[in-house]
């Protein structure tokens, strides 16, 4: 078990700015994530999956319902606003149930998205024409975005807080949740009507109806795919074993330098019949650079074992998560 340096605390200051990067952070990303929505998929007419689904549903089903109040939005409740209405019924719901610590950074979150889909104007035609390249393109960098909001625990809410409180009450995953959900979502997509500036285009209303429920399903395996590797690169973490005669330099200076833990183990050379001490370390990807300039420095001849490592939780990773 990896030992803890006493010595080694995040101070109230550093808490604060690295809760403060973290926010920043989550609010600069959620403007490109708003930004392909309003610019790629309800121009484009596409039903993906999550919340950004149902409000596109919304918007498209009040085309022209409602053409004094949202004029400026060609007569249909806006994103912007059945976001923000939906996630907030939900996040009352969900501060009843999980609590309001949970909620915490994904009324942060919420309230960042509402401000970019509110002042980001929602294009006529899409800015990618070609629609599965708009799926593959604007999927990708969706998800690229969410990525990033995510590593940096945030949330932009919808299924997310629907996911938790499914998962809170049945014995049901999370991942399961949103397979479900966003299945619903898309399906729904094929009862919109066919918008008016299609009809002389479209040869058959229930072949448009069919291509946009696939292009849902290819938008929202492209957003998959993109955040998977996003929040695979930002928590991937190395371990080190490291067999050399000076080891307690070694780790004296991973202790010091990379503010690391460092455990030693003692073993026993089976051919030399000798003991011997093994230094081994958990530390995130960017560290192990800089360890092994150290090792490097201090024994160029030690054997190094390093291998890539998921899901490290506890002091100086991330939190255990039991829900």
């Amino acid at each position: 078990m990896p030992h803890i340096n006493p010595h080694i605390t995040t101070t109230p200051r550093q808490h604060f700015f690295e809760l403060l990067t973290e926010y920043i952070i989550i609010f600069l990303a959620l403007g490109p994530f708003a930004l392909m929505v309003n610019w790629i998929f309800i121009p484009a007419n596409f039903v993906g999956g999550g919340l950004t689904g149902i409000c596109s549903i919304i918007y498209y089903a009040t085309q022209g319902a409602f053409p004094t109040l949202f004029a400026q939005y060609n007569g249909a409740i806006p994103v912007w606003l059945s976001s923000f209405s939906i996630n907030a019924i939900l996040l009352l719901i969900a501060a009843k149930v999980l609590g309001w610590r949970f909620s915490v950074r994904t009324i942060w979150g919420v309230i960042c998205l509402t401000f970019w889909y509110w002042l980001i104007p929602i294009r006529e035609t899409s800015l990618i024409e070609e629609p599965m390249v708009a799926c593959v393109v604007g999927g990708l960098a969706f998800g690229t975005f969410l990525g990033i909001v995510m590593s940096n625990n945030g949330s932009s809410g919808g299924t997310d807080i629907v996911a938790m409180l499914v998962s809170h009450k049945w014995d049901i995953s999370i991942g399961r949740v949103f397979v479900i959900c966003d299945a619903i979502i898309i399906i729904s997509g094929y009862f919109l009507p066919v918008p008016d500036a299609m009809q002389d285009i479209v040869t058959s209303d229930a072949d448009y109806k069919l291509r946009r429920v696939l292009y849902g399903i290819c938008l929202t395996i492209s957003c998959s795919i993109a955040v998977d590797w996003i929040l695979a690169r930002s928590r991937q973490s190395v371990q080190f074993m490291i067999f050399s005669a000076r080891y307690a330099e070694i780790a004296t200076q991973i202790n010091t330098q990379v503010k690391r833990g460092v455990t030693i183990l003692d073993g026993k050379g089976w051919y030399s019949k000798q003991p011997m001490h093994v230094v081994t370390v958990l530390a995130s990807k960017q560290e192990s650079h800089q360890i092994l300039r150290i090792i490097h420095d201090l024994d160029p001849n030690a054997f190094v074992s390093c291998a890539n490592v998921s899901g490290v939780f506890g002091a100086g990773f991330e939190p255990i998560k039991t829900k």
